[in-house]
């Protein structure tokens, strides 16, 4: 019988040696914290994007047509799905929407809804009347100092005044006075920006 012999090489580590001790070294761990982070930034971004292709964007405000509200510089944020389904816009609610109007073309604004589909409003006497009665607005800068209609809403239509009622090309003025449903881009739900007005409508 062949005794077999031990092999040793004085040069090959010991089982200690060669076992891991299972902490990751100050390089590893900075490498894999950095790795997270990066995944942290995509998912974030890409969160981001779909949001606002579908449910939210922003605009920043350029005009005082809405103030004492909505200040210029002004940063909102719009819910694109507001009135997706069988919702539909209520009397003051602020909405985002683009213009027929000529002289308006390819802008959007930003404006109140002030009477619904199937409703006649009348401007008289520094107030809002809806189907006759007065409107309480404790939003607007100022009473209005003009007279309008009455006129009664088509269907899917809306008319929208400015908070800042003296100083807003809004329905008042427009040749056509209505906003037809299908141009309204979301309803503007909060100021976001700067830090001080941050607030929700």
């Amino acid at each position: 019988m062949v005794q077999k012999k031990e092999l040793h090489d004085e040069n090959m580590p010991s089982g200690k040696d060669i076992i891991s001790s299972g902490k990751p070294s100050a390089k590893e761990t900075k490498k894999n914290s950095a790795k997270e982070m990066l995944k942290v930034i995509i998912y974030a971004v890409v969160i981001a994007v779909v949001l606002k292709l579908s449910v939210v964007d922003t605009r920043v405000i350029i005009s005082g047509s809405m103030l004492p509200t909505i200040e210029i510089s002004d940063r909102v944020i719009l819910n694109r799905l507001a009135y997706v389904g069988k919702l539909a816009p209520q009397r003051g609610d602020i909405i985002v929407f683009t213009s027929e109007e000529k002289a308006l073309s390819n802008e959007d604004l930003i404006k109140r809804v002030i009477a619904l589909p199937g409703e006649t409003v009348e401007i008289k006497y520094g107030a809002v009347y809806i189907d006759g009665k007065a409107l309480s607005e404790d939003y607007i800068a100022e009473k209005p100092l003009y007279d309008y209609g009455p006129v009664t809403i088509p269907d899917n239509c809306y008319f929208l005044l400015g908070d800042n009622r003296n100083n807003s090309y809004d329905s008042h003025l427009w040749l056509n006075p209505f906003v037809p449903e299908d141009d309204i881009k979301g309803e503007a739900v909060c100021c976001y920006w700067p830090l001080d007005r941050l607030s929700l409508y």
